[in-house]
């Protein structure tokens, strides 16, 4: 049987593949059929079956069923990263028999490949079937020319290397290695981890020939792997091209921020041809080199960053001198970096829609990042305000730069405010903590909870159950991204779309917690 052209392969191939797991062959399928009418390029990880071989009569009928879809063969050993626990020979039989059961591509790691016997993988290619050569490293990027040296000798049709991103930059050396090679329009390359999203929604830029994604969110294969729905609705990743500006959100931990989803939406609202990458940033040196690197055109600034940031920027607005802390950054046409405070509009804003803040009488909470946007805002717009913090001597510090007062905790249920706001992460989903406030503390007229995540905060059921009117987290975060898109772009934001897509989620994060079976132990995956 002659070989599948690989060129033929590629006109037929998308740029996303989905990898589709299952316990059982009735669930695999299940699973790719519900993805195949959108996404008809799967790869079936054939390891995670209990006995890959049964299941081939199964995928034989299903693929022959849907001819518009591409499919990869996987079974990859438990050595290199995936969950088959036989030998090789077991593993060739299984990828053999998967070639002449319709499967178009097979997926066989280099180690494996440099173990076979001469002319095993001949045999292989003889059933006509197109061979991936690929290689994971679950450590760290190394020297990814070596990876390409060994496998280029076998000749495959696709080159895959999937390094481990241990820092934001390691992106660029997977993507500007891809670029070198860019006479070779098959190399396939990701990398896995945290910091590796960089690489699977610009790799397809760099030259990637294609990427993976999983089925749905909490079926990855790979660490850091991005439901195929979200690579493609929320990325716009087949829109991605050299022309796109690159725009992030930095700081650790970022995982679960939703700032990509709401900023992603405003761009694709607004025809901005743009796309908002979440930054996994440990160091903020490797954030500096990748910014420049990209370029990337402007940053929303998080914990811890948004202090340390300050001395890199060319200039800052005046507010965000006089609270030493930043968290919006733009990249001007000079290449120089420009910072902004979105956070303060974003707290005041939501309050001057209820009240006068001239005047008015605010107790904030915290001394950190959040809190010294509050208590600044709140003193420029001629607030009298209050400082309670866990840690006195930096709450006294704040009013003093502020002119602010400190109160202490058992001061509270005497004194009347207009307001309470919480500007510490106490609520957040996965922070622990005690409540700062008691119900006799919650003495005033409205509560603002900075916290956005989850959508009802301890605080805020609280203030309820008095009957206290409250402002959510949402408000201030749609509306300091909201002001964050204007400084980027120059378009007034669609802030109603911003504020659904981020209630949507928060929901459907909810809904899923609520649903969650206990986790299993971790294995490693590869993808």
């Amino acid at each position: 049987m002659p070989s599948v052209s690989p060129q033929f392969l590629r006109s037929r191939i998308g740029k996303v593949c989905v990898a589709i797991i299952g316990a059982t062959p009735a669930e695999m399928l299940e699973k790719a059929t519900a993805v195949v009418k959108e996404t008809p390029f799967l790869e079936f990880r054939l390891d995670y079956l209990e006995k890959p071989l049964l299941a081939l009569p199964k995928l034989k009928h299903f693929i022959s069923e849907n001819t518009a879809a591409t499919a990869i063969a996987t079974c990859r050993r438990a050595a290199n990263g995936g969950k088959f626990s036989g030998n090789l020979a077991a593993e060739m039989e299984i990828l053999s028999k998967a070639a002449t059961s319709g499967f178009h591509i097979v997926d066989l790691e280099l180690e494996s490949a440099e173990s076979l016997k001469k002319g095993e993988l001949q045999k292989l290619r003889d059933t006509g079937v197109a061979l991936i050569i690929s290689h994971h490293d679950f450590a760290a990027t190394k020297d990814l020319d070596g990876i390409y040296k060994r496998i280029e000798p076998l000749q495959p049709d696709f080159i895959k290397i999937v390094p481990t991103a241990k820092t934001l930059t390691d992106n660029l050396t997977l993507m500007r290695f891809i670029e070198r090679m860019n006479e070779h329009s098959n190399i396939v390359g990701v990398c896995m981890g945290d910091a590796g999203i960089i690489s699977r929604v610009l790799g397809l830029r760099a030259g990637s020939a294609f990427t993976f994604a999983a089925a749905t969110a909490g079926e990855e294969t790979a660490p850091g792997q991005i439901a195929a729905r979200t690579l493609i609705e929320t990325y716009r990743i087949d829109q991605v091209d050299a022309a796109t500006k690159v725009y992030g959100v930095a700081g650790n931990p970022i995982r679960s921020s939703l700032s990509p989803i709401m900023m992603n939406t405003a761009f694709r609202r607004e025809t901005v041809n743009a796309v908002y990458l979440a930054l996994q940033a440990t160091k903020l040196s490797d954030l500096l080199k990748l910014v420049h690197e990209i370029p990337i055109q402007g940053l929303s600034v998080t914990m811890p960053l948004k202090q340390e940031i300050m001395a890199h920027l060319e200039k800052t607005d005046p507010l965000s001198a006089k609270i030493g802390a930043c968290n919006t950054v733009l990249r001007a046409q000079d290449g120089k970096l420009y910072g902004f405070n979105t956070d303060v509009a974003g707290i005041t804003g939501p309050l001057e829609k209820r009240m006068s803040l001239r005047g008015a009488k605010a107790l904030v909470l915290g001394a950190g990042g959040a809190a010294r946007a509050a208590v600044f805002g709140l003193r420029d717009k001629g607030a009298d305000v209050f400082i309670l913090n866990r840690t006195a001597e930096t709450g006294q510090k704040l009013a003093k730069q502020s002119g602010s007062k400190t109160i202490k905790k058992d001061a509270l249920a005497k004194t009347l405010f207009d307001v309470i706001i919480n500007a510490t992460p106490i609520g957040m989903a996965g922070i622990k903590g005690a409540p700062l406030l008691e119900a006799k503390d919650l003495n005033t007229k409205l509560v603002f909870d900075l916290v956005y995540n989850p959508l009802e905060t301890p605080l805020l059921r609280l203030a309820r159950q008095q009957n206290i009117p409250i402002i959510t987290g949402i408000e201030m975060f749609v509306q300091q991204g909201a002001r964050q898109f204007e400084i980027w772009t120059g378009k007034p934001a669609p802030e109603e779309e911003m504020l659904r897509v981020v209630i949507h989620s928060l929901r459907q994060q909810a809904e899923s917690a609520t649903e969650a079976p206990a986790p299993a132990t971790k294995t490693k995956k590869a993808s």
